[in-house]
């Protein structure tokens, strides 16, 4: 009995350790994109024409997918029906004009044009 005891207590202590950890990787996950927003000293906004698009998955989610991991930027949306990219950026590590390029970039330079949206 006391074996069963000793063997349901370690059990326990397992799973406790275990849930806590998850928990604690969930936590810092959280707080890294609270920092990313809080990093930001100078943030901007643009919106870009993107001309080339021709399908929603294929084009705008590869392009908002590019956006959003490049360097200082906050949040990329690409909405395919209007042709439109909505990027939150910060200023002190990327520019319009760096955004704008790496588009132009994309696919080897001869599928997508980026240019910024007249307001």
């Amino acid at each position: 009995m006391k074996l069963q005891k000793i063997i349901f207590l370690f059990a326990i202590v397992g799973f406790l350790t275990v849930g806590c950890k998850n928990q604690t990787e969930k936590t810092d996950a959280g707080n890294t994109e609270i920092e990313k927003e809080m990093v930001a000293a100078n943030p901007q906004k643009v919106a870009l024409t993107i001309s080339g698009m021709t399908c929603e998955i294929g084009c705008a989610k590869f392009i908002q997918s590019k956006l959003s991991k490049k360097d200082g930027v906050l949040d990329a949306k690409v909405v395919f029906n209007d042709s439109i990219a909505n990027v939150e950026f910060d200023a002190n590590k990327t520019s319009k004009e760096d955004l704008i390029s790496m588009v132009n970039g994309l696919a080897d330079g001869d599928l997508y044009k980026a240019s910024e949206k007249n307001k």
